[in-house]
């Protein structure tokens, strides 16, 4: 995709986008309460086909990566950028 490619799918998105959003809510507010509630079961179900049983809120995690970043910070590389997939320890 070319520079004025993308400049034009952005130019015609921001023009859609309001147009569309304006749709999705007419049909959320027309919809009944009977088909709410199936998309709502809907949605459950695909949560309990995949249940992902966490032992943890991430939090320790998290403290773990930015440790981490913080050790690569002190090191005095403060120009590089650094990518937090690779502070995650293997899993």
């Amino acid at each position: 995709m070319t520079n004025e490619e993308a400049r034009e799918f952005v130019e015609r998105w921001k023009k859609a986008g309001p147009a569309l959003e304006k749709i999705r809510r007419e049909e959320l507010r027309n919809l009944s309460h009977e088909d709410c509630q199936k998309q709502i079961h809907a949605l459950f179900e695909i949560g309990s086909q995949n249940p992902q049983i966490r032992t943890t809120s991430g939090l320790i995690e998290q403290q773990r990566i930015f440790q981490k970043a913080r050790k690569r910070s002190d090191s005095g590389n403060m120009t590089e950028a650094v990518d937090l997939r690779q502070l995650r320890d293997p899993e």
